[in-house]
């Protein structure tokens, strides 16, 4: 019976320490280990804007796999992405402009639009469109100041609007919201609905 009873203690004693030992083990790994102090001076504080920054880049860091080449390789392909929604909004701002000085070379020899005409503005306008779009803006309504009160003033107004917007696409890098592009777009989309309704 004495035995049983040792027996029983000795199990309980075990598992106790067993329990201990397991705990001292979690413990001290949740303690970071010792770390020679940082003797670099203190950085400036912080402005509120950029202290806020600050905090979400550090949440972030610790989540960021430095090093991966599977985050690497997915970085790379998100800029090679990017970079090519760039160059096909520049190709947009190019063939833009190039329509629009074709149809106004098309009045300037005819005085008229023809159906083919018609493809071409309904083309530049989705064009303009999608220009804005890719540079942050909506779809609101287009401007509609400064409207010529000719046709052919109109179409050349057409033309240089949408070579200025090709310069403005062009000179603005890559993930930058530009209200300059976005009021140009707006600007040539409002011209295009008037020289659509005299037609």
């Amino acid at each position: 019976m004495a035995s049983r009873c040792n027996h029983g203690s000795l199990l309980e004693y075990l598992r106790a320490a067993i329990f201990v030992a397991g705990l001292l083990l979690f413990v001290t790994s949740l303690t970071p280990g010792q770390t020679k102090p940082d003797t670099s001076p203190p950085a400036p504080p912080a402005s509120s804007g950029e202290r806020s920054k600050t905090d979400k880049t550090d949440k972030d860091d610790s989540l960021y796999d430095f090093g991966s080449p599977e985050r690497e390789m997915r970085d790379r392909q998100a800029l090679k992405e990017e970079k090519k929604q760039y160059d096909e909004n520049l190709a947009r701002a190019r063939e833009a402009s190039e329509l629009a000085s074709q149809l106004m070379q098309t009045y300037e020899a005819r005085g008229d639009f023809n159906s083919d005409d018609t493809k071409k503005f309904q083309r530049l306008e989705k064009l303009t469109k999608k220009i804005r779009s890719e540079a942050g803006g909506s779809d609101t309504d287009p401007d509609l100041k400064d409207i010529p009160a000719v046709l052919a003033a109109a179409v050349k107004r057409v033309a240089d609007l949408a070579d200025d917007l090709r310069k403005l696409v062009e000179k603005t890098p890559l993930h930058v919201i530009s209200a300059a592009v976005i009021d140009q777009a707006n600007k040539l989309l409002g011209l295009l609905q008037r020289v659509r309704f005299w037609r």
